[in-house]
């Protein structure tokens, strides 16, 4: 019996239950917003969460993110990343996408890490008067009640290769789109046409409004100075890495950008370099006569305690929503 079969069954039994209410669903006691995917891997989500949050912090909102924090040093503790106010926390205690989003938030979202979301959303209430809460990669924590579901289609794998895990990349079917308020598609600039998978998402729901989204780079910052502002790296024969859900969107987003990439490497998601990895990577650019190292922010902070031995740059990357002032609307 395939693996993929067992789990497609087990996922529709868990959604059944909850649909039929026989699971207890958990409301948090403010409005929710959940941002996430029907597939593993990365969707451009975490950009998405960080526009989200900013959006309803300028309304004057008390948000909080709620996040498993994925890999962190110690997943059964709470972390407070951010209380609002400043970053508390590294990216090891917080998980990489939590300690990313601190930083591209400066601060000013209470971010709690935590697998007890539903406890942490509690705690954050009485603790901060949250107002408004994000669920990051929250589509299948069906465990909390939420007034928008809000799921990202990555243009370059909508369907995660059309089969569920493990033998392909889908957490569900397409079918649970129906589930969705909001469909965006993301990196809708990094193929061809869009048409289809505007067409296959509207088979599962006819009603949500479905937005598209680029990926634009908007800085690039010495890793060891990221006050600085560095135009120049699109001049230098670069050698970029990256340990992200779909390396190749990155690659292909530098491409696009002017950037002249002698060789790439790409880990897999959510991986801890070592210093081993650094002298590796340093052979690598000498032998394509690559001068500099550019990599994704989500990595940047994995990286303060090696030595690369080259110049590394940061490339921040912001989402751009095709109808932002519909989408900023809906939620």
């Amino acid at each position: 019996m395939p693996l993929s079969w067992i789990y497609s069954k087990i996922t529709g039994l868990r959604n059944g239950l909850y649909e039929r209410k026989w699971l207890a669903i958990v409301d948090l006691g403010a409005k929710t917003i959940s941002v996430g995917n029907i597939t593993t891997g990365g969707t451009g989500k975490t950009p998405l969460v960080a526009h989200v949050a900013r959006t309803l912090l300028a309304r004057g909102e008390k948000v909080c993110i709620l996040t498993r924090g994925y890999k962190r040093a110690d997943p059964g503790k709470r972390v407070l990343v951010s209380d609002g106010e400043q970053i508390l926390a590294d990216a090891l205690s917080a998980g990489d996408e939590p300690f990313e989003l601190a930083q591209k938030l400066a601060g000013r979202a209470v971010i709690v890490a935590d697998a007890d979301r539903s406890e942490a959303g509690k705690w954050a209430i009485r603790r901060f008067g949250t107002t408004v809460f994000i669920l990051d990669d929250g589509f299948q924590h069906r465990q909390v009640r939420r007034d928008i579901d809000i799921v990202c289609i990555d243009a370059t794998d909508p369907w995660g290769g059309g089969k569920t895990l493990p033998a392909g990349r889908l957490r569900e079917s397409p079918r649970a789109l129906e589930r969705a308020d909001i469909v965006v598609i993301t990196r809708a600039d990094l193929v061809e046409g869009i048409e289809d998978i505007k067409s296959e998402a509207s088979r599962s729901n006819a009603v949500a409004p479905i937005f598209t989204c680029i990926n634009k780079i908007n800085a690039v910052r010495p890793l060891k100075d990221p006050k600085k502002m560095w135009n120049q790296a699109a001049n230098d024969r670069a050698l970029a890495f990256c340990a992200v859900g779909n390396p190749e969107s990155f690659f292909e987003q530098l491409r696009r950008d002017g950037f002249e990439l002698a060789a790439t490497r790409a880990y897999r998601d959510h991986y801890s370099y070592t210093q081993k990895d650094m002298d590796e990577l340093r052979r690598d650019a000498a032998n394509v006569s690559a001068g500099i190292f550019l990599t994704t922010a989500k990595d940047a902070v994995k990286l303060d305690r090696l030595e690369l031995k080259l110049p590394c740059f940061v490339v921040e990357i912001e989402t751009v929503i095709d109808d932002v002032e519909a989408f900023d609307a809906l939620i």
